[in-house]
């Protein structure tokens, strides 16, 4: 897998951080520092962790679904685009308060879940995991930091909409994969 199929999976993942910081940023009123790089750290600490779990689970399933290994990255990336996108439009999102370290380590492992999933179809396409997860936890890194000072001076109004386009890249990635397999292999 390219470095920019990879961006993008990052940047995906870290949609769901991405609303979350946001959300802290706007209960913050004011940015701090310290509270927004412990924020950031937390997300991009557990995206990058996540998938290097979802990796090394995917080994011990990778022998029993090698053949239909494409329709199982498709299905994830779907499945996970898709509901990121379903909470983004139909849920009721409730308001997170400027986290504590025990509400952070909660977020955070909510936030990256899916990101255990992508670990999984890493093992199918025989991705070295080690790119992925610096890449993937760098990026969310950056975007929470990102998103607590958009929610420090913008206001709610960006977060679902974050969701969605996280969502729609994450389909978009699946499409990609089930193409290249079906047709240009």
């Amino acid at each position: 897998m390219d470095f920019v199929s990879i961006f993008f999976i990052a940047v995906a993942l870290a949609m769901d951080a991405f609303a979350v910081s946001i959300t802290n940023g706007i209960a913050m009123c004011t940015l701090r520092i310290r509270p927004a790089l412990l924020i950031a750290f937390f997300f991009g600490a557990f995206q990058a962790i996540m998938p290097l779990l979802g990796w090394l689970a995917g080994f011990r399933l990778k022998e029993l679904i090698v053949s239909t290994d494409h329709w199982i990255a498709f299905a994830l990336l779907s499945f996970i685009g898709g509901k990121m996108i379903y909470e983004a439009s139909v849920l009721e999102k409730k308001e997170v308060q400027l986290a504590t370290i025990p509400t952070l380590f909660i977020l955070a492992i909510a936030t990256s879940i899916d990101a255990f999933a992508v670990g999984i179809t890493f093992v199918f396409l025989n991705v070295n995991i080690l790119m992925p997860v610096i890449i993937i936890g760098i990026v969310t890194f950056i975007i929470s930091y990102l998103g607590v000072w958009i929610g420090c001076n913008a206001g709610k109004n960006l977060s679902g909409k974050a969701e969605i386009v996280g969502g729609i890249i994450l389909i978009i990635i699946g499409l990609k994969i089930l193409i290249e397999h079906l047709y240009f292999q």
